[in-house]
């Protein structure tokens, strides 16, 4: 079987794209003919190869940094050379991977060579615009777009059960809809990063200055840590409006949390502000190696998006020894237990940030519940691997190709 995935974003710094990075690596390393397909200016960061074979990535004829998100562009890709690609290519079924410009060239090059194609419902477009905007009428529109544009397929994946639960409402059939295996590079984020030795981890600090200790602070350090986006649709500022009083109560308990926050976006500037006499520590994108031990050395991870499909990170956190507090909403409180490797816990209302306040600084003062958690964590994930995962996305478009009803996905 030949497969050509089409992409909007590749280069970038997501979850999204390292999913769809690794999938097109355990493609070549198992012999099989992916062929990832996108348009942009962007350089992919260090940790990703620059040129793959498979890899194919034509000039956009148009393209700017999008209004608001300096690391997200609009792209005019453009149609005609990736539709002769496409054609060169001969795939035997198509994947759109974005509901974007590119994604929409992926619809047409399907129909056009009259193949089958499936896709992948990554992105919570219609909750994103929810919490951009609020606006009931512009959530309806893209629900609507969304309905349209994956009308089509003859599968969608989702990251998570409770996204497909979303899908069935938002009108796609039931038996259209399959549950992605969840699976990261368990290689990559593993407990093996941590530095171990006091010396070594006081020394692997010290190249964080706002995150080492500083001058005659007896307080034993505790450092939870963010990894994403730093935007609204993450639900930061639940983060920004409790972190003072958490840091308060570990204070008053001996502890001195300090809150990393990895990655950029257009709330940076009004968190790091809000947060910058709270131990706040902004460190702007990370990845690859250094990703993995920013994780591995840290003591517990934040995560309070309510608009996930799965949240990657959340299972990298896990994997490299994290205990992780997520909400009750989305996918990542699928891939947490609930009072053994993490905590999921509601929003919404006073009472639930009372609870995330009381909830976290007791996770801070607690070392010896930290650890558990996070060696249960580490065991849960360690079987989650990018392989596995991808050898059910690959299962699945073999029997879309074949005429097969889906397989049974099974957690």
């Amino acid at each position: 079987m030949r497969l050509c995935l089409f992409t909007d974003t590749l280069n970038d710094i997501n979850g999204v794209s390292r999913f769809i990075r690794n999938v097109g690596h355990q493609a070549a390393l198992a012999g099989l003919e992916m062929h990832l397909v996108t348009s942009t200016r962007f350089e992919p960061p260090a940790s990703f190869s620059k040129s793959e074979p498979y890899i194919h990535n034509p000039r956009p004829r148009y393209a700017r940094a999008m209004p608001g998100y300096p690391q997200l562009e609009i792209v005019v890709p453009p149609r005609r050379a990736l539709l002769s690609l496409a054609k060169r290519l001969r795939p035997d079924v198509i994947h759109v991977s974005t509901p974007g410009p590119v994604g929409m060239v992926g619809r047409a090059a399907a129909k056009a060579l009259g193949v089958p194609m499936l896709g992948t419902y990554h992105t919570d477009f219609p909750a994103y615009i929810d919490h951009l905007f609020g606006d009931a009428t512009f959530t309806l529109m893209t629900s609507g777009a969304m309905r349209r544009f994956y009308r089509p397929f003859a599968r969608l994946f989702t990251r998570s059960a409770d996204y497909g639960e979303a899908l069935v409402r938002m009108g796609f059939p039931r038996e259209h809809i399959i549950r992605l295996r969840p699976g990261i590079d368990t290689d990559a984020f593993s407990t093996r990063f941590a530095a171990g030795e006091e010396g070594a981890r006081r020394a692997f600090w010290n190249a964080y200055p706002g995150a080492a200790p500083r001058g005659d602070n007896v307080r034993t350090i505790v450092r939870a840590i963010f990894v994403g986006r730093v935007s609204v649709e993450k639900n930061l500022p639940l983060v920004t409006r409790i972190w003072p009083r958490v840091r308060e109560i570990a204070l008053a308990r001996g502890f001195d949390a300090r809150l990393l926050v990895v990655g950029d976006g257009p709330y940076r500037a009004t968190m790091e502000h809000a947060l910058a006499s709270h131990g706040g520590v902004f460190l702007g994108f990370k990845h690859g190696e250094e990703l993995s031990r920013l994780y591995a050395n840290s003591d517990l991870f934040l995560f309070p998006s309510t608009t996930d499909t799965l949240g990657q990170v959340v299972m990298e956190a896990q994997c490299t020894g994290l205990p992780v507090v997520v909400t009750d909403q989305g996918g990542p409180s699928e891939v947490v237990d609930d009072g053994a490797t993490g905590l999921v816990l509601p929003v919404g209302g006073h009472a639930s940030e009372q609870r995330w306040v009381r909830e976290v600084a007791d996770l801070i003062a607690d070392p010896a519940r930290r650890r558990a958690m996070g060696a249960s964590a580490a065991k849960k994930i360690e079987p989650m691997s990018i392989r596995a995962s991808f050898e059910h996305f690959w299962a699945e478009h073999e029997r879309v190709v074949l005429g097969l009803n889906p397989a049974e996905a099974r957690a």
